[in-house]
């Protein structure tokens, strides 16, 4: 196949004017004979987008603990051009936690070319702060805990990839740290840590940041907060929810500017709700309210996720908030991709990589086509 027309964004993060080439599911370095074309012009050809923190859609959950719901989700998913996904869990009982990370694992065991390749988890709980807890359940909190993380990772089959950790809930911190930073990658989440206990687990070895501003300390001139320990740590990568109601988009500006692009990922952080009506949703337990993109739980209003998914966050950071769109991609595909270690076949249009491609109109960024493993969606 070979698809004609486009400007394609290419590795170096740029558009180029080329014709892209298709064969046995993975981008070719060119034609082959007989091969079909597509005409795209008046399209930006990207990779399949890749959501590193998200809880569900369509009425699901993956902590709902069915294997349904896998495939459910990871069929809207793929609709919606996000080709790769990394699901979050929230803070349950640890012997939940496993099942859902084993049934996880059982789904990213079968191949199906239609739906979107689960490719990780991250895992927001247990070891949070009840302070900064947001729409988690305070109930299952608990101390961290290497031998708990190697049950976790056992359980998914190595597709555990982040962990949260809020460090002044637990005195030994960067020792836990020590242990576990050569298999999981250590994310401060859902914490009230201070600027200089954050620091000092960044330099224990963590090095991301979950969903940054929300659920965690913020940046003022006097007491920087975690934000301010995740820009002085250059190793440090973050999130960002940029579904408009998380974020104020000047916020968004400047933290792109502040971090660097290479450091931001962007997530949607989307819950059950998304995909569906208007109404009260479960969440973990909590009922949720869903009013367009906004998700708050129903006692206490804290926002509880997005009703939004990955690619109408692209759009809206793009189209609403001014960030370049060459800018944006990255933090959707290169980016993630190359935080959670999946970037030698996800996150790029390059020879060898399967040829998940999203086909957008230039004028408004909305999906033309979309093509899983070279096969057209939908």
């Amino acid at each position: 196949m070979k698809i004609t027309g486009a400007s394609v964004f290419g590795e170096d993060k740029k558009f180029h004017e080329k014709d892209l080439y298709v064969k046995d599911g993975l981008i070719a370095d060119g034609p082959t004979d007989g091969e079909e074309v597509i005409d795209a012009t008046g399209c930006v050809a990207i990779p399949g987008l890749i959501d590193i923190h998200f809880h569900g859609a369509m009425g699901e959950d993956v902590c709902d603990g069915n294997a349904e719901a896998f495939e459910k989700i990871a069929e809207y998913e793929v609709s919606r051009g996000v080709t790769a996904i990394c699901p979050a869990t929230l803070t349950l009982p640890v012997e939940d936690l496993k099942h859902v990370l084993s049934l996880g694992a059982e789904f990213a065991d079968k191949e199906n070319d239609k739906l979107s390749d689960l490719v990780g988890f991250n895992m927001e709980g247990p070891f949070i702060s009840p302070v900064k807890k947001g729409a988690q359940n305070a109930e299952f909190i608990k101390k961290c805990d290497p031998a708990i993380v190697d049950e976790f990772y056992e359980a998914s089959k190595g597709l555990l990839k982040i962990i949260g950790l809020a460090p002044e809930e637990n005195p030994d911190y960067e020792k836990y740290i020590e242990a576990v930073k050569g298999k999981v990658i250590v994310s401060l989440a859902h914490t009230a840590s201070d600027y200089e206990t954050a620091m000092k687990a960044f330099e224990a070895g963590a090095s991301h940041a979950v969903h940054l501003y929300n659920a965690m300390t913020g940046m003022s001139h006097r007491e920087p907060g975690v934000v301010g320990a995740v820009f002085d740590s250059k190793h440090v990568t973050a999130e960002l929810i940029c579904d408009g109601i998380h974020i104020h988009p000047s916020a968004v500006r400047a933290t792109f500017e502040m971090m660097g692009p290479d450091r931001m990922i962007l997530i949607s952080d989307s819950m059950r709700s998304t995909g569906m009506p208007d109404g009260e949703y479960d969440l973990g337990g909590l009922p949720a309210i869903k009013k367009g993109r906004e998700v708050r739980l129903k006692d206490g209003g804290a926002i509880a996720g997005s009703g939004t998914d990955l690619m109408d966050c692209l759009r809206t950071v793009v189209l609403d908030m001014g960030l370049p769109l060459e800018v944006a991609l990255a933090a959707a595909t290169v980016n993630p991709a190359k935080r959670i270690g999946i970037y030698d076949k996800y996150g790029s249009l390059e020879p060898g990589k399967l040829a998940d491609i999203v086909l957008l109109n230039k004028k408004d960024l909305s999906i033309n086509r979309i093509f899983r493993k070279g096969s057209p969606i939908g």
